[in-house]
């Protein structure tokens, strides 16, 4: 696949202060959106739970821009056969977001690693990010920091998130010199309360360690156990998300109506819209104020289209 020549990023205000496109080499972005989305039927009989709401926009939209605040505009999304047409529908090749967007299959649930298999070619040469397609994250400073971490990938980047259930996800501890030291994957007896997000970013060697990772017990390619070998490499890396940070994920009804919840809060409250993608294309430079407004002038029936023509009429 040829490399899009991408002009670079403009300066526009604090969350969105980038200069310039990640420094270290170019870094793809994946989004793994598979799965059956089971504990949220009967939602997800005939529709992937990425797709749904919340509140004002489809699921993905949030991982979506995660990849976009990093500075990264060629992303792979990853879905089960029978849905990968219906995120084909919704967002097309990426072009009207400034992005190259390319579409891969994963017929199985074999675990999140295998994305990695899935998409190597697509990844080819480069670094990678993947985000779960569940996964939502917001806080103050986060694009800096998105970009500041991509820039210096030296094996792989983890981001931990304080939880008072560390049981039920993968858990990293840290040394007193906050160095990560073990990783486990929903252990019985934590030794954290840092659960492991669903955000994670690799230098190029994750494909191979991919390919070479074993299926664990229930059959699956587990993340934990590629992130432990970069550990035994010395080259994992975890990064707290500290007070002020929301991480949410949607897999049940409880937590999708409550992170719909969050951002329908939060943007009543502010003002501001939360993984509004053409705004993040706007004030990355991925696209210019005229196409922004273009694309609320689509939608100006609804808030969501005003608030975008309002956004490009006021920083042309």
């Amino acid at each position: 696949m040829p490399t899009p020549d991408y002009p670079p990023i403009a300066a526009a205000g604090l969350e969105y202060g980038l200069t310039a496109l990640i420094a270290s080499g170019r870094m793809k972005g994946i989004v793994l959106a598979g799965g059956s989305g089971t504990r949220l039927h009967p939602l997800t009989h005939a529709v992937s739970k990425q797709i749904l709401p919340v509140y004002n926009k489809p699921m993905i939209y949030y991982p979506l821009s995660v990849l976009m605040l990093g500075g990264v505009r060629e992303i792979q999304i990853i879905s089960t056969p029978l849905h990968v047409e219906l995120f084909r529908a919704l967002l097309g090749d990426g072009g009207w977001l400034g992005l190259s967007i390319e579409y891969a299959e994963q017929p199985e649930a074999n675990g999140i690693a295998e994305a990695f298999i899935i998409g190597a070619e697509f990844i080819g040469d480069d670094q990678v990010a993947l985000v779960l397609g569940d996964n939502i994250f917001h806080g103050p400073g986060f694009s800096k920091m998105l970009h500041h971490e991509a820039s210096q990938v030296d094996g792989c980047v983890l981001f931990g998130y304080g939880v008072k259930d560390p049981e039920r996800y993968g858990v990293g501890e840290m040394d007193e010199e906050g160095r990560l030291i073990s990783l486990e994957e929903k252990p019985a007896d934590p030794k954290s309360n840092l659960a492991i997000t669903g955000l994670y970013l690799y230098d190029n060697d994750v494909v191979d360690i991919a390919k070479n990772v074993r299926p664990s017990a229930r059959g699956e390619l587990e993340i934990t156990d590629v992130n432990r070998v970069y550990l035994e490499r010395g080259k994992a890396r975890l990064v707290g998300l500290g007070r002020g940070f929301a991480w949410l994920d949607t897999g049940t009804h409880d937590s999708l109506l409550q992170a719909g919840q969050y951002v329908q809060l939060l943007e009543q409250r502010q003002g501001v819209r939360i993984a509004c993608l053409e705004e993040i294309a706007f004030r990355m430079g991925f696209i210019d104020a005229a196409a922004c407004y273009e694309l609320g002038a689509e939608l100006s029936k609804t808030d969501y289209g005003q608030y975008l023509m309002d956004i490009a009429a006021n920083n042309r």
